[in-house]
């Protein structure tokens, strides 16, 4: 009698796989790396993490004048304290062994639902683009508050998002509802999964994040178990965005989030299927970045359950040298700009769109062949 069992299928992370060079090749300088978000254009496609380490409305100005997008996290320290820079102080200072606990007792402080509009204002006065993100729970009373004051863009943003969701509340988010009361881009996520994508997009939303736990300072995959590696989630999504384009007209992009850390990881999520990525752990090593070279995740902080770590990042380098150079590092970590410029030339891609079709492989023993002299550290 056979029986009944679950079937693991393979998935695949950055360093599961390589780039395929392509047929023909281009001058980098060719290669086409604006992206858009409902009307939002990109220079460079690239979006710093909504979390508190990364992004204040400094760090968002710079961002937009660099030609990405910084989203700024609006369940975090900039929506308790009118003043945030004593909390950054008390949290680089803390004990490795205190820092959670310290850091659950800055984050109760209530949200004050005023200083939403007081952020939106300070980036929009230094001429940024205002890019904001709320978890689920606050959307629906504190986005309308952002647009308000001129946002330009709301991002819904948890470890887990579903476009179905059980709960004790009457009435839910409902994120056709919020769409048909805000009128700026919506993106939605984190989800990993063809299934949900689909139905997200069919909500009306503008842009999906992709990825769940893969962070550097996100601990879901070792506090509950759960994720699925970057590239085969980018691929599975990216599937749900082309047959969504081929059964409505509408293109929806996708933005792939997190567990990025060098140009390689930037080339394959495009490469996947990306129309942008969202990054964090670099950026808080940026000297434009508020907590001084230090980070967290959006969860490290939670009340009952954390999953996150404050980790101590330093502070290596400026924002125009992680995104455009010039770099001596041999590592991959700066010039990402140049980097995805590059890779786009190999491949043949003049556009994002035709990066996503280049051609990958799995290749596990990528980054070690041929390289037993560098693993040796005998490089200069």
């Amino acid at each position: 009698m056979p029986r009944n069992f679950k079937e693991l299928k393979p998935a695949y992370g950055f360093d599961d796989v390589a780039i395929a060079p392509g047929d023909i090749t281009i001058n980098p300088e060719m290669a086409d790396l604006t992206t858009n978000f409902d009307g939002i254009k990109l220079e460079v496609p690239f979006l710093a993490s909504a979390m508190d380490a990364v992004v204040d409305p400094k760090f968002a100005v710079e961002m937009t004048k660099a030609g990405g997008l910084a989203v700024m996290n609006m369940d975090g320290l900039h929506t308790r304290y009118e003043d945030t820079a004593p909390l950054y102080e008390e949290i680089a200072a803390a004990p490795r062994e205190e820092a959670t606990a310290i850091m659950q007792r800055i984050y109760a402080e209530p949200q004050k639902p005023e200083l939403v509009a007081t952020r939106v204002e300070e980036i929009k006065r230094g001429g940024g683009t205002a890019a904001v993100s709320f978890v689920p729970q606050n959307a629906k009373r504190m986005a309308p508050l952002a647009v308000e004051a001129g946002a330009d863009m709301i991002v819904v943003q948890a470890t887990v998002v579903t476009a179905r969701h059980s709960s004790k509340s009457l009435k839910g988010l409902i994120f056709s509802d919020l769409i048909k009361d805000i009128d700026v881009p919506i993106l939605v996520g984190n989800t990993v999964s063809y299934e949900v994508t689909k139905e997200l997009m069919q909500q009306g939303i503008h842009g999906v994040l992709v990825g769940v736990g893969p962070g550097s300072v996100c601990t879901s995959r070792e506090v509950l178990g759960i994720g699925i590696p970057q590239v085969s989630a980018t691929i599975e999504c990216a599937a749900a965005r082309d047959d969504f384009l081929k059964e409505t007209g509408k293109y929806i992009p996708i933005i792939t989030d997190g567990g990025i850390r060098t140009g390689g990881d930037v080339c394959k999520s495009f490469a996947a299927g990306a129309n942008a990525v969202m990054i964090g752990s670099p950026f808080a090593k940026c000297e434009e970045a508020p907590a001084k070279g230090y980070h967290w995740g959006m969860a490290t902080w939670h009340e009952s359950l954390p999953r996150g770590t404050r980790i101590k990042m330093g502070t290596e380098y400026s924002l125009h040298q992680l995104l455009y150079g010039p770099s001596s590092r041999t590592d991959g970590t700066l010039n990402l700009v140049g980097a995805l410029q590059v890779c786009m030339g190999y491949v043949g891609a003049e556009n994002l769109r035709e990066m996503n079709n280049a051609r990958m492989v799995y290749a596990p023993a990528m980054k070690t062949e041929g390289k037993i002299y560098q693993a040796a550290g005998l490089g200069f």
